[in-house]
């Protein structure tokens, strides 16, 4: 019979056994990858389709939404910040396949699963290359397109309202979305807007040439009032004057001196630098006033026109966002980067893409009122500029034509 001492010695060296086995089975799994994986190189359609579409200008800019020639540009700015090493146990994925996949996410809004099955990459694998992508874009690309507003920025924003939309002294348009969003875990209300859906809001000024001047995402849905906007690092800077805004200056042909403007919808506050539309009952009883809301409507159009235009190139915006708050805010102002960038690259927009409504458009949808008390010297503002565009200064010869039409203009 064996001693006590020799069985002690034979339980340590099985339980010993066990572990490694234990180890190596673990092991094993990690580093198991499914045969549909495995054949990536031959089957993935980074592999079998990006070379044709290099054959085919028109195919590559409806695949990703901007011509070859834009994507290399992005790849070159974004290649030193999403490359990575290979290692012993891993060949690591091409900058160029990472874009690409990233782009797919943006532009078709799929899941990441159906991505994973088209590319033939592992689920966790793509979500990590769209969020990692992403915040690349946001980090790095944000600065040339979309560069912290100066006054200089804001002159050439005036000219291009002044020359385009016969709204002088304008600077921005300015509007708001709730940005739809699966409800985030442990998040109670804070995320259930008035429409009864989880969101977060993308506040935007945009300006003359549908680009994004300044983005603010990421506010609660359930601030569906004032705060909004007045809580926004947007609503702080236009409070303490930290936003670069020129001095005022006179209307061209005019006497007045009258500040520069942002231009809203009757969902925003009347302020000093923020003008708003009359009331509509104002408006019906006082041509000037509709005069006055008429132009501020057809240059506020170019903020309507640029969320259309965002939500139609990516797709993304078709349905609710299911990712944390972090993500969601580095992936919506990535869209808002690309569109910028992509501005330019017209060589296959339409008009369509010009004239278009985002009601169809599940993932985004308009903000409710979050207007509040005009003071007095923003109510003497808007005057001051409804007298100007009733001025033979500052009139256009087609205002009393549409005006008188019957369209209403708030």
């Amino acid at each position: 019979m064996e001693s006590d001492e020799e069985l002690v010695i034979i339980t340590l060296l099985l339980d010993e056994e066990d572990e490694e086995e234990s180890r190596g089975n673990k092991r094993k799994h990690r580093m198991w990858i499914h045969d549909i994986f495995k054949k990536r190189s031959q089957f993935g359609e980074y592999h079998t389709l990006f070379t044709d579409l290099l054959n085919d200008d028109v195919k590559f800019f409806q695949y990703f939404r901007m011509s070859h020639a834009k994507f290399t540009t992005l790849l070159d700015i974004l290649r030193p910040h999403i490359l990575r090493q290979n290692t012993t146990y891993r060949e690591a994925i091409e900058p160029e396949q990472k874009l690409a996949v990233c782009l797919r996410f943006l532009a078709t809004g799929n899941s990441f699963r159906s991505i994973s099955f088209s590319f033939r990459l592992g689920e966790r694998t793509v979500r990590r290359i769209v969020y990692s992508t992403c915040e690349a874009i946001s980090q790095f690309l944000q600065p040339l397109v979309m560069p912290k507003p100066s006054e200089e920025v804001w002159r050439e924003s005036e000219e291009g309202f002044r020359e385009k939309w016969n709204f002088p002294n304008a600077i921005a348009a300015i509007d708001g979305k709730y940005v739809l969003i699966q409800a985030p875990p442990h998040s109670g209300s804070n995320y259930f807007c008035y429409k009864k859906h989880f969101s977060t809001v993308l506040l935007a000024l945009v300006d003359a040439n549908y680009k994004f001047i300044v983005v603010d995402i990421g506010a609660f849905g359930k601030n569906s009032d004032a705060s909004i906007l007045r809580n926004s690092n947007l609503g702080k800077g236009l409070q303490n004057g930290t936003l670069n805004i020129p001095s005022p200056k006179i209307l061209p042909g005019g006497s007045d001196v009258l500040p520069h403007v942002i231009i809203g919808d009757e969902a925003f506050p009347l302020c000093t630098n923020l003008m708003r539309p009359y009331s509509r009952d104002d408006a019906q009883r006082n041509e000037e006033k509709k005069v006055f809301n008429y132009r501020l409507s057809r240059a506020r159009n170019t903020v309507e026109n640029t969320f259309g235009i965002l939500a139609r190139k990516f797709r993304i915006f078709e349905r609710k966002l299911s990712m944390s708050q972090e993500h969601i805010v580095s992936v919506v102002m990535a869209t808002c980067c690309l569109h910028n960038f992509l501005r330019n690259d017209t060589c296959h927009w339409t008009e369509n893409d010009l004239n278009i409504s985002i009601s169809n458009m599940r993932g985004l949808q308009d903000l409710r009122n979050i207007g509040g008390n005009s003071k007095t010297d923003a109510l003497a503002v808007r005057d001051g500029f409804k007298s100007y565009f009733n001025s033979a200064a500052g009139s256009v010869e087609w205002q009393l034509r549409r005006v008188r039409a019957g369209r209403r203009f708030t």
